[in-house]
C-alpha cells in the first residue's frame, strides 16, 4: 500500500498558517506537477465552518489562477484546516506564499461570490462570504510563514 504523504506529517508539531510543498510527481515525459498544503488553522484545534471552507474554495479556485500560473486544481482539505493546491511545474513557497496573501486580500474586497447557482454548485445554497472574509483576515493577520515548522513570515 502506498504511503499517504499527509498523513505522514505531524499534525501536532506544525504552526499555520503556512505554505507548504506537500508532493512533487514527475513523469517519463518531463511533465512535473506539484502539491501544495495552504494551511489556514491550526490542526487539531480549530477548523473552517463548511459555509466558508466552501466559498473559500470558490474565491480561491477563481483568484489564486490569476496570482500564479500552472494552477490545476484547489481544493479543501476533509479536516477543514485549509486547501491543497495543485499546479504544473515547481514553485518556490516564496511565490506561493505571495500569490496567497494578495488572493487573501481580494477575498477582503469581494462583493460577490464566483459560480453560486444551482447550475454552477452542486451545494449553491451552502456559501458564507461574510465568514470567508473573515477567515481571511484571521490568516492575513497572523501571516503566511514560509514553512510548517518555523513562522517564517
Amino acid at each position: 500500500m502506498a504511503e499517504i504523504e499527509s498523513f505522514q506529517l505531524d499534525h501536532n508539531i506544525v504552526k499555520a498558517p503556512y505554505v507548504r510543498v506537500a508532493g512533487l510527481e514527475h513523469d517519463e515525459k518531463g511533465s512535473t506537477v506539484q502539491k501544495y498544503d495552504l494551511r489556514f488553522l491550526q490542526p487539531n484545534k480549530d477548523a473552517l465552518p463548511t459555509a466558508a471552507v466552501h466559498t473559500l474554495e470558490h474565491l480561491l479556485a477563481t483568484y489564486l489562477r490569476d496570482e500564479i500560473t500552472g494552477v490545476i486544481d484547489i481544493s479543501p482539505m476533509g479536516c477543514r484546516t485549509g486547501f491543497y493546491m495543485i499546479l504544473w511545474n515547481e514553485h518556490e513557497p516564496e511565490e506561493v506564499a505571495s500569490a496567497l496573501e494578495k488572493t487573501l486580500k481580494r477575498i477582503l474586497e469581494t462583493r460577490e461570490v464566483p459560480a453560486v447557482t444551482a447550475l454552477q454548485c452542486g451545494n449553491y445554497k451552502d456559501h458564507s462570504l461574510f465568514s470567508a472574509q473573515e477567515y481571511a483576515r484571521i490568516v492575513l493577520e497572523a501571516g503566511i510563514s514560509r514553512d510548517a515548522f518555523e513562522r517564517i513570515v
